[in-house]
C-alpha cells in the first residue's frame, strides 16, 4: 500500500527496477561512436575477414587494432606436407589486410607451408602436452622476435591446445578456422 507522497513508481526491490538500472548502467559504459568511425571499423573488419561483432569485441577488449594473424596448419586444413589448403582458404588469405604468420603442427615443414601462404614467419607450434609456462615462454619469445604486441595478434586455429597457446601467449583472441573461413561476413 502506497503512503502519502508515493508517486506509484517502480518498486526498488523488484526485478523490473533492477533490470532498468542495469540497462542504464551498461548503456552509460558503452561509448557512442560517430557514424564515420563505425563505418571505418566495419570496413576494417571486412578487410580482416571478420564479422563486425567479432572485430568490435576484440578491439574493445584489447584497446588495439589487429595487425597480424597467427594461422595454425589445422585451421588451414593442411595435415601432410604438400597437401593443398582446404577449399576457399587461399582466396581468403590473399585478401587479408594484415600480416600472416603460421604455426605448423607436428610433422609439417613450417617454412614450405609458410611460403605457400606468404607468411611473414613460420614456426612449429608447441607440441601437445607442453606445459603452460613453456608454452608462454615460447609464444612470448616468438612475439618478441616478430616485434609484435600480443594483444594485436589474432590466432586462428582448431584445437583446444591451440586456444591454450593463445591464452599463454597473451594474444588478442582465438577463433576457429571453421568460423573464420566459413563464417558470415558483415556487408556494408
Amino acid at each position: 500500500m502506497a503512503g502519502i507522497g508515493h508517486n506509484r513508481g517502480p518498486d526498488p526491490a523488484g526485478t523490473s527496477w533492477r533490470s532498468h538500472c542495469w540497462r542504464q548502467a551498461r548503456r552509460s559504459l558503452l561509448p557512442v561512436l560517430p557514424v564515420e568511425v563505425v563505418r571505418l571499423r566495419v570496413r576494417r573488419a571486412q578487410a580482416l575477414g571478420l564479422d563486425y561483432r567479432t572485430y568490435a569485441g576484440l578491439r574493445a577488449t584489447t584497446g588495439r587494432d589487429l595487425i597480424a594473424f597467427l594461422f595454425s596448419s589445422n585451421a588451414l586444413g593442411v595435415f601432410r606436407d604438400g597437401a593443398p589448403l582446404a577449399p576457399g582458404r587461399e582466396a581468403m588469405l590473399a585478401r587479408l589486410a594484415a600480416d600472416r604468420h603460421l604455426g605448423a603442427g607436428p610433422g609439417l615443414d613450417p617454412q614450405a607451408l609458410g611460403r605457400r601462404i606468404a607468411a611473414v614467419s613460420a614456426r612449429p607450434l608447441p607440441v601437445f602436452g607442453t606445459g603452460w609456462a613453456a608454452m608462454r615462454d615460447e609464444m612470448k619469445a616468438w612475439l618478441r622476435m616478430q616485434n609484435l604486441p600480443g594483444d594485436a595478434v589474432l590466432m586462428v586455429g582448431e584445437t583446444d591446445h591451440e586456444a591454450e597457446m593463445m591464452a599463454a601467449g597473451g594474444l588478442a583472441g582465438f577463433i576457429s578456422g571453421q568460423q573464420y573461413f566459413g563464417g558470415m561476413r558483415h556487408a556494408v
